[in-house]
């Protein structure tokens, strides 16, 4: 097994993907903040994350849901707090999740000298 299959390299690129797909959503999200009946979308990966890594896969792909939100008068229940909150959260995640992947690479180009 090389180092780009192991299972927390394959976990990494899986939580970059379902944070980049998070990321999407809230931009679509607060785009649609004031069209009536849109309903927010949402995006899970972490429980299905975990349970590949206990699998020892570390593959997980993510499911995007509507949310169970109450809704406006207008059907509408995007809440603006909790996307810019959670577009925060998001970015910081995707930042460490990119700065661990780097420090792969960064270790491989490391090994590859002194060898």
């Amino acid at each position: 097994m090389g180092m780009f299959d192991s299972v927390s390299y394959v976990a990494l690129n899986s939580a970059l993907d379902g944070l980049a797909l998070r990321q999407r959503a809230i931009a679509e999200n607060v785009a649609n903040i004031n069209t009536p009946g849109y309903q927010a979308k949402k995006v899970q990966f972490e429980d299905a994350l975990a349970r590949a890594v206990d699998r020892g896969t570390g593959a997980a792909p993510a499911s995007v849901a509507r949310s169970l939100e109450p809704t406006r008068l207008d059907g509408n229940n995007v809440n603006l707090d909790e996307e810019t909150l959670l577009n925060v959260d998001t970015n910081l995640r995707y930042q460490l999740a990119t700065q661990a992947v780097d420090g792969t690479f960064s270790s491989v180009r490391t090994a590859m000298r002194t060898n």
